[in-house]
């Protein structure tokens, strides 16, 4: 263990946060979504919850600031009438960590898939709501 890193992020999902450079994405997919078969490095998150790791990752890394919107969401499937309160979350947990309002862009669901094939990593969570897909863009740390 080290100091100051949250005990949620594991070796792996640390290497992969040193790895990224700025502009580079990594998903966090909730327990729906086709990590495995998408993914060029897939980190599993098993049994955790996006929000408690996108807190514990916004802790370490920047968004871009140089893009509007550093942060995408997986747009709800027209017709769907699901619910999403878990934009909520992070919403809260990006204006906390990065000071940032309004940070999300849409994204359909087929272009998020294909955006997702092309991130530097994909994240497997244990995150049961639906549509709880996110893609960060990584900024710079200095």
């Amino acid at each position: 263990m080290l100091l100051g890193i949250p005990e949620i992020l594991s070796p792996d999902l640390l290497k992969i946060l040193m790895e990224m450079g700025h502009g580079d994405e990594i998903v966090l997919g909730d327990s729906n979504f086709p990590a495995a078969s998408h993914a060029q490095r897939l980190v599993r998150c098993d049994g955790h919850a996006i929000p408690a790791l996108l807190d514990a990752i916004l802790q370490l890394m920047p968004l871009d600031q140089y893009v509007d919107k550093p942060a995408s969401l997986m747009q709800v499937v027209p017709g769907d009438t699901v619910e999403t309160p878990v934009w909520a979350d992070y919403n809260r947990v990006i204006t906390e960590r990065a000071g940032l309002e309004a940070p999300f862009e849409m994204v359909e669901r087929f272009a998020f898939y294909e955006r997702a094939r092309k991130a530097y990593a994909i994240i497997a969570t244990g995150e049961t709501q639906r549509y709880a897909n996110i893609i960060l863009k990584k900024g710079c740390v200095t």
